[in-house]
């Protein structure tokens, strides 16, 4: 491919992958999960000693 000659194949190759790299973090990064609360109850169990 001549069109290519004066761009180096190296840089080429980093910068689709900083591109690459930059688009997966954007992606990442703005995704937010819905929170979930719910609450956790103890079950406590009184015994009573009778002697």
């Amino acid at each position: 491919m001549p069109q290519m000659a004066p761009l180096n194949w190296l840089t080429l190759f980093i910068l689709f992958t900083i591109t690459f790299m930059m688009f997966n973090s954007l992606i990442y990064f703005s995704f937010n999960y819905p929170v979930k609360f719910y609450k956790i109850k103890k079950i406590q169990k009184k015994i009573n000693w009778k002697w």
